[in-house]
């Protein structure tokens, strides 16, 4: 009876079988039968794919950035990934196809080529006439920008079998938004060097030198919001020797910041009353409040705007999601200030193409390692299985819309990702 329960469970009978001792109600081969050769299994690991990646031209206005610079590209081809570069992709961020092909990418003169990668790489959204160049079962990695879309668009996707990710939602393992972040960094300190050139401008400004010197009143800059973006701006306007006095209704973001500096800062909660005294002094005003919800709060109203001082300078970095100033409109890089009461309102959603050599290299920073890992572990789909910060900004799984939010906003069905990814063979 025993010999047949044995086989029954598929083990085999040896000379050793008696030798068989029990480990924790289980029967456990003896040191010799360790040595008898056994079933053969099979390696389900994983293997390194060799991706195919695209890097289209931006078309979309003013949109100047490139997701990955020539250094990225080189290691990525010497890992055994095919880039094909769009001709002129890298122009507007001041990299020359030349610095392309010398790192072994491929220059195409057809955006539709390009299209026809595995991954679809950009900083923009796709246009609906570059969604039509998609073949099916393709991945694409951009922005979003969810409020400028249209239903036509996610259904657009949804019928190519797309798989889409938004790179402003991507999570790092301490749940930081790495994209965001890195941007909000530059954006914090262009911030203030923006705000230098047109207080010294002789139309916007007063020809006054952005700092502190020996005998003359320092610069003062009002922040609004503790985040990441004012933290730069703070550490940039500290540095040139201004005064600097932050804002923000979270009191451990005030904590932070001050810790992070490093400096005694002055900071607030926003009292209406205390932010209007210190706009009225204030060389500079930042506006960097960042809302979850969609549309940052208008916290400083046109009467506040009147009372500050004639010259002083408003970098609203917020416009992109409505502006914190009730003075704000949005504006451009070719016509990016205007002046009210006296007061000159820079409002460019994008600061970041500005500087777009620089913003380029902190995104290829961080999708560089993304798509390396996404070829060793075999695909998108198996670097889905294993990266939650990568599901996280996944909006669309082969045409599936995985975002409640999107779903909700445009009356279109979803699921959830997680249940997708495990039934997903």
């Amino acid at each position: 009876m025993y010999a047949y329960i044995l086989i029954f469970l598929g083990l085999k009978l040896t000379p050793q079988a008696d030798n068989m001792s029990e480990h924790n109600g289980y029967l456990k081969y003896s040191e010799g039968e360790k040595l008898l050769p056994q079933e053969e299994t099979l390696d389900i690991g994983t293997k390194n794919s060799s991706l195919m990646i695209g890097v289209p031209r931006e078309i979309f206005f003013q949109e100047c950035r490139i997701p990955l610079a020539p250094q990225a590209v080189g290691l990525l081809v010497a890992n055994g990934h095919k880039v094909l570069i769009e001709s002129k992709a890298g122009l507007a961020a001041h990299f020359k196809d030349e610095e392309f092909t010398e790192v072994g990418a491929q220059i195409t003169y057809s955006a539709e080529e390009v299209y026809k990668s595995d991954i679809v790489v950009k900083v923009a959204p796709p246009t609906l006439k570059e969604i039509g160049f998609l073949k099916t079962r393709q991945t694409i990695v951009s922005s979003l920008h969810l409020t400028a879309q249209s239903r036509e668009y996610f259904e657009k996707l949804m019928a190519k079998r797309t798989t889409a990710v938004a790179f402003e939602f991507l999570k790092d393992k301490s749940g930081i938004f790495p994209v965001i972040h890195s941007l909000s960094e530059i954006v914090g300190t262009a911030s203030i060097f923006i705000a230098a050139e047109y207080m010294q401008d002789a139309e916007f400004g007063k020809g006054n030198l952005f700092g502190g010197f020996p005998g003359i009143t320092p610069t003062e800059v009002v922040i609004l919001g503790a985040g990441t973006v004012a933290q730069y701006a703070a550490r940039a306007a500290l540095g040139l020797g201004a005064q600097v006095k932050v804002f923000d209704n979270n009191i451990y973001k005030l904590r932070r910041i001050q810790s992070a500096l490093d400096s005694r800062i002055f900071t607030s909660m926003m009292q209406p009353v205390v932010l209007k005294k210190a706009l009225r002094t204030a060389d500079v005003a930042i506006g960097a409040i960042h809302s979850s919800e969609g549309l940052s709060p208008c916290v400083v109203t046109e009467d506040m705007v009147k009372e500050m001082k004639y010259g002083a300078v408003i970098i609203d970095v917020s416009i992109d999601q409505g502006g914190c100033f009730e003075t704000s409109r949005v504006t451009n890089h070719k016509d990016p200030v205007y002046k009210k009461h006296d007061v000159t309102h820079y409002c460019v959603p994008n600061i970041g193409s500005k500087v777009p050599h620089t913003a380029s290299y902190a995104l290829s920073n961080i999708f560089t390692p993304m798509l390396l890992k996404t070829g060793e572990v075999g695909g998108i789909e198996s670097m889905l299985k294993r990266d939650y910060g990568l599901r996280q900004g996944t909006y669309l799984f082969n045409g599936t819309l995985t975002k409640p939010y999107i779903g909700d906003y445009y009356t279109l069905p979803y699921q959830d990702i997680e249940l997708l990814i495990a039934a997903f063979r």
